[in-house]
């Protein structure tokens, strides 16, 4: 079951972990509405909570007030795939012998079907068809057997995918990034302790101090005292998997991830986009606010270039139409584009206008709009997006549409530019995506722009040798 998820795990000195906790889902709340939960462990017993629905619906003062305990982790789904219901909410719980167990996922594997049907066999229950159970079950079992760095070792040596974990054993808080860190997972330094999570600003929310990016293959084990943390680099191999598109369009923008200000790297997208296909026009405009960062470095680089061009909002985005609006005919969808964006004539009327996306998937929404922009007067309207065009699905935890549904997976960029009637169109390429960066591609996942992935998927192309991660022989 794939999943666009956000995790979180913190230790602390002193003080309870809920409240804490509860405000970095806030901060990650971008990377799912489905569902918010905590697990905290007071070093006696595990508490849990868990809820459908946003962060600020799914906890009240006195769930907050019972979480008691020093250390947790927390996590926000958005399923893209599997069960949309309690049963696959998260952090996952399980007691057995050897102690509690909460586990926070955020990403998908590869085998875990497999692995369920193996552990199934050897007597384990399960109450969902999401993976993370897969990992909690296979993980509780290692720990039977192993300490808990070599438990979470063979896990590893399991598992294939993408996952970024936060578990609590006891209370421990753990922190896990698979072997070619495909989605991201963050350390960092609070006043009184430590915090893993999903993107750095949930470290800014809190007033703390990024440290680093977990690496590839680490395990980051947080000290109960929240004084600090160990690291272990439990599995290697040749290449990351990056996922580009984290910096393109999922990651907050305000974020730091691999190293790279979130928000940076879409300027210099916009500034690439501008390099590879810029066309005079009276006005830039971006989508808001997806298209925001690309707009504005694709008009710098345009001025830079002694292009007079004019950087406006010429869209507004009206914030309390979300995606549950209802929308049953043909009519009432194309009525809510203009419930959701409202153009501003005067930007727009008599000019030739470029407007600024980071993506098209479908094709609706930006049929939608040109045909808005055309309608209060512009004279041309000009589509730059910058990213490459998205061909294949995304397995790895981003909610993409299948290939039938995507409208670059069948039509050349020229037939994708009269489908949505635009007078020119452009995408960015993907050696531009890999310079600004500053990865080769070879370390990047661009399985939905290329349709070839860096696992071994069932019916896809893989675009490098796949096998069982290289771990490193005990000492």
């Amino acid at each position: 079951m794939t999943e666009k998820c956000g995790v979180v795990g913190i230790s602390l000195a002193d003080r309870d972990a809920a409240r804490p906790l509860y405000y970095s889902l806030y901060a990650l709340q971008h990377r799912g509405q489905e569902s918010a939960g905590i697990v905290t462990h007071d070093g006696f017993q595990q508490h849990s909570h868990v809820e459908m629905g946003l962060v600020g619906d799914a906890f009240s003062e006195d769930d907050i007030a019972g979480l008691s305990g020093a250390t947790g982790i927390g996590h926000v789904r958005y399923p893209t795939a599997g069960s949309v219901d309690a049963s696959c909410a998260q952090p996952f719980s399980v007691s057995f012998k050897s102690g509690s167990l909460g586990l926070s996922h955020n990403g998908n594997l590869v085998n875990a079907d497999e692995i369920r049907e193996e552990l199934a066999g050897q007597g384990h229950a399960f109450t969902s068809d999401g993976d993370t159970e897969v990992i909690a079950h296979d993980l509780a079992r290692n720990l039977l057997e192993e300490d808990l760095v070599r438990a979470v070792k063979r896990t590893m040596g399991r598992i294939h995918g993408s996952y970024s974990l936060t578990i609590t054993h006891d209370d421990t808080v753990l922190g896990v990034r698979d072997p070619q860190g495909n989605r991201p997972l963050c350390i960092g330094e609070l006043e009184d302790g430590y915090i893993l999570a999903s993107e750095s600003a949930a470290v800014d929310t809190l007033d703390g101090e990024l440290v680093r990016d977990v690496k590839p293959g680490e395990l980051v084990v947080l000290h109960e005292d929240g004084s600090g943390f160990d690291t272990y680099q439990l599995v290697e191999q040749e290449h990351t998997a990056h996922c580009f598109f984290e910096h393109v369009y999922f990651a907050r923008p305000d974020s730091v991830i691999d190293g790279k200000r979130v928000y940076e790297v879409r300027r210099d997208l916009g500034r690439k986009l501008w390099a590879e296909s810029g066309i005079d026009s009276d006005v830039v405009m971006p989508v808001p606010d997806s298209g925001r960062a690309f707009a504005s470095g694709y008009a710098e680089a345009a001025n830079e270039d002694d292009e007079a061009v004019e950087f406006a909002e010429g869209l507004m985005k009206n914030r309390y139409v979300g995606r549950t609006f209802i929308m049953p005919t043909q009519d009432e969808r194309e009525r809510a584009v203009r419930l959701k964006l409202n153009p501003i004539k005067s930007t727009i009327e008599g000019k030739t206008v470029t407007i600024i996306d980071d993506s098209i998937v479908r094709g609706t929404t930006s049929t939608q709009l040109v045909k808005l922009l055309k309608d209060v007067g512009a004279e041309a309207v000009h589509v730059r997006i910058g990213a490459p065009p998205i061909v294949a699905p995304c397995y790895m935890g981003i909610d993409m549409a299948s290939r039938e549904e995507l409208i670059a997976s069948d039509k050349s960029v020229d037939g994708i530019a009269d489908e949505i009637d635009a007078d020119s169109l452009a995408y960015l390429s993907t050696e531009a995506v890999a310079d600004v960066l500053e990865t080769p591609q070879s370390d990047l996942c661009l399985g939905c722009v290329t349709g070839e992935y860096p696992y071994d998927i069932d019916g896809e192309a893989t675009d490098r040798e796949v096998g069982r991660p290289s771990v490193p022989a005990d000492d």
